[in-house]
């Protein structure tokens, strides 16, 4: 690009003294970066200054087509603005966290039973209870199951809770009280275990324990000793909690952020503790933009992780750093803004705070120890591919795989590797139908033709290699299909490769084959090569089976009222709503199954007797 078109001069005799941010243009008129200052004109002088200028900087300039800037009153309103449009525009040159998900919570409904459940999204009109949030939905799954052992209030939808007639299986292994059936449980029994669980949630472990005691010792006054012996049980559980929980003596609340910067991977290992207990961790890993300096990297990060992200984020008052920001000042009074209490960045802590800090620099970097591992790994494994097949470059690889239950419900997998692993936002399963149950050819036929016969079938969707499961049989059915196709190859023909299973069906037996009437190639069981093969089809062959059962399950449940005279869908639905599954209704009676909605006496008669035939 001509550098002539951008007359950096004249532009910087137009930017005042005052803070704001900016925003770089290529040709394309594309944004690829965003920065902001507290004075635009020394800022942005930096840039062409030939004394000052890094590499990054270099290839940066190069690309500006034009630049743009907007005013603020303060550094603060700056650097806000600096965060959303680096969340709108994801620049190219900027330092981009990957990870943007609104965080989860628990939620307690505002109920005469209440419920606990996993949340996501906007909690400001609600009038439930929110705890939280957490670092992911795997933690507060955990503690949903934790929480379902120890304190035995229901997790249900209310869906199910008010159709129920009868308690669920939770409540027979004792991981529910059955609010949901009249007399199983009082209100008064039921209000003090969510009262447990909302201290629970609020890090008050030991207030639960102290009101748990009381009320042990009084229902064993009261001679109530089978309460009292669940108390007890209670207890002992809350106790073994609290022993494998606690890590930090004091009561603070605060994220301890440890980084790590390696051979261009970088990652930030952020731990969560509140009340003096492990909320969580998690590994983050920004795109970093090559020669960035590592401060706009911790800097770039805050703001995004903290200011970009869900507007429910909890902000604590204190932060852990093991890097230190020469405009620190400015990022604490803008957190402190946004969180409406003061907010301090530590870069220098002591005692119990090192020792925290220290943690999460050691898991920083054994994480990106293991990303490198991994990437030389996966690159090691295409190398040896690419030698292997004699082609220079993969670009895009797909696998099929067919999958059936005794020639019923075939279904037919496809999954898609890139150079740098799966893609699974585009695997994709295609139920087979119109052929003659278990023909394995016939479904491999139509899977293909339905997945590349297309005159518009983009050159990029194009894959360099085709694996197919199978021997000779299927890969002949493939080369057969692929030379009747309307379809121009000639610039981008993929290698098709038959892939057979081994003796006894061991991984490292594999045979390869190239051509139908051809002889079979062996790799050594420990190629590279080969594991990579291996992976792709193994993912190819678990995606078609999920499928697979998926559309069994449906077809048990389903099969059984479908051809039922007078059940529809909609009846079908409340049916199986009422009652909890298909199971509990083959145990229901004639006068339970006429309670559901829309279905008469005479009707529930029918559906009773196909049932129980």
């Amino acid at each position: 690009m001509d550098n002539v078109k951008f007359d950096a001069v004249s532009f910087l005799a137009t930017v005042p003294h005052l803070p704001g941010i900016y925003q770089m243009f290529n040709e394309q008129d594309v944004i690829i970066y965003v920065g902001k200052a507290k004075d635009l004109n020394n800022r942005l002088k930096s840039y062409f200054n030939s004394s000052k200028k890094t590499l990054k900087t270099d290839v940066l300039v190069s690309q500006i087509h034009h630049v743009e800037f907007t005013l603020t009153h303060t550094e603060i309103e700056a650097l806000l603005l600096e965060q959303t449009y680096i969340k709108k525009y994801q620049p190219r040159y900027n330092v981009l966290l990957k990870d943007d998900k609104s965080y989860p919570f628990i939620k307690l409904s505002k109920e005469k039973h209440p419920q606990l459940s996993l949340y996501r999204g906007s909690i400001n009109k609600k009038q439930d209870e929110f705890f939280g949030p957490y670092p992911s939905s795997y933690g507060v799954k955990q503690i949903l199951a934790l929480l379902q052992k120890t304190f035995p209030i229901r997790q249900c939808t209310n869906t199910t809770y008010s159709n129920r007639t009868r308690p669920c299986l939770q409540y027979q292994i004792k991981r529910c009280l059955g609010p949901c059936v009249a007399g199983l449980v009082s209100d008064s029994d039921y209000d003090q275990q969510v009262n447990y669980v909302r201290l629970f949630l609020r890090g008050e472990s030991d207030q639960i324990v102290k009101i748990i005691t009381n009320d042990m010792l009084k229902a064993s006054e009261e001679l109530n000793f089978e309460k009292a012996a669940q108390l007890r049980d209670q207890l002992n559980a809350i106790k073994q909690i609290q022993e494998k929980q606690v890590i930090y003596n004091n009561n603070d609340n605060l994220d301890v952020i440890g980084f790590h910067y390696q051979t261009g991977v970088a990652c930030v290992y952020v731990l969560f503790i509140r009340n003096g207990q492990t909320f969580g961790h998690r590994a983050y890993y920004p795109k970093v933009p090559s020669n960035t300096e590592l401060e706009e990297v911790i800097e770039t990060f805050l703001g995004q992780f903290y200011l970009q992200g869900d507007a429910n984020r909890n902000i604590p008052k204190k932060i852990l750093l093991n890097y230190s920001l020469s405009d620190k000042k400015a990022m604490e009074e803008t957190l402190s803004q946004v969180a409406n209490h003061q907010v301090k960045l530590v870069d220098e802590p002591k005692g119990d705070n090192l020792k925290l800090l220290n943690i999460a620099i050691d898991n920083a970097q054994k994480e990106v120890k293991n990303k490198l591992l991994q990437g030389s790994t996966v690159k090691q494994r295409y190398d040896e591919l690419k030698q292997f097949l004699g082609i220079n470059q993969i670009k895009r690889m797909e696998c099929f795989d067919i999958s059936h239950f005794m020639g019923k419900n075939t279904v037919a997998s496809c999954v898609v590797f890139d150079d740098k692993g799966p893609v699974k936002s585009e695997f994709r399963r295609y139920n087979i139908s119109g052929i003659t149950p278990g023909d394995d050819y016939a479904a491999m036929d139509q899977v293909l033709n339905r997945r590349y016969n297309k005159k518009d079938l983009p050159e990029e969707k194009i894959p360099d290699v085709i694996f197919i499961d199978g021997g000779k049989g299927q890969l002949n059915q493939a080369i057969t299909l692929f030379a009747s196709m309307d379809v121009n190859w000639d610039k981008h023909h993929p290698i098709l490769i038959g892939v057979a299973k081994g003796s006894e069906r061991k991984e490292g037996l594999e045979t390869l084959f190239f051509e139908a009437n051809g002889v079979g190639h062996y790799l050594d069981p420990h190629s590279p090569a080969l594991l990579l093969i291996q992976q792709i089809r193994n993912a190819s062959h678990d995606h078609a089976i999920v499928g697979q059962r998926k559309k069994n399950i449906k077809q048990l449940t389903d099969s059984s009222l479908e051809h039922i005279e007078g059940v529809g869908a909609k009846r079908r639905q409340a049916l199986l709503k009422h009652f909890g599954g298909l199971r509990e209704l083959k145990q229901a009676t004639v006068d339970e199954i006429a309670q559901v909605q829309g279905i008469s006496k005479p009707l529930a008669e029918k559906i009773f007797d196909n049932l129980q035939q």
